[in-house]
């Protein structure tokens, strides 16, 4: 059995925020993110008007996006999405900010940054091991 000659697979190196290991299909934006206000904290949709990915939901996909934005409540409204079973598998930045590294370390959402966002694709499978993104196409 051989792969399928269209599947091609890409490694990162990144720097780690939160420790552990995510799996899942990637939900990417070029558009900041703001879990307060931004996020339904009950049910993982984006909400903020305007935003590209309006409508979307984020649990258990990989939130691909360039940095957070807004409120030090957002950290705490990660913390409630996890709690709460609806949070993304996995996060992977541009340039992550402090709202959304600290919410991804007290939900221990496995989350890397120093990445270039421009390589991951809605829909992509991606993994997150320890700094290192894989995507396979």
């Amino acid at each position: 059995m051989h792969r399928s000659s269209c599947e091609r697979k890409m490694e990162l190196k990144g720097r780690t925020i939160s420790k552990g290991i995510a799996e899942g299909e990637a939900l990417t934006t070029s558009q900041p993110i703001s879990f307060y206000g931004g996020v339904d904290p009950n049910t993982s949709e984006i909400i903020e008007k305007g935003h590209e990915l309006h409508g979307e939901r984020v649990k258990d996909r990989i939130l691909v996006f360039p940095n957070g934005k807004g409120s030090t409540v957002g950290s705490y409204t990660l913390y409630r999405m996890k709690k709460s079973g609806i949070a993304p598998s996995g996060i992977i930045n541009r340039e992550c900010e402090t709202v959304v590294a600290v919410g991804a370390i007290i939900s221990e959402i496995p989350c890397v940054d120093k990445i270039d966002i421009s390589k991951i694709e809605t829909g992509d499978k991606v993994k997150i091991t320890d700094g290192v993104v894989t995507i396979k196409k």
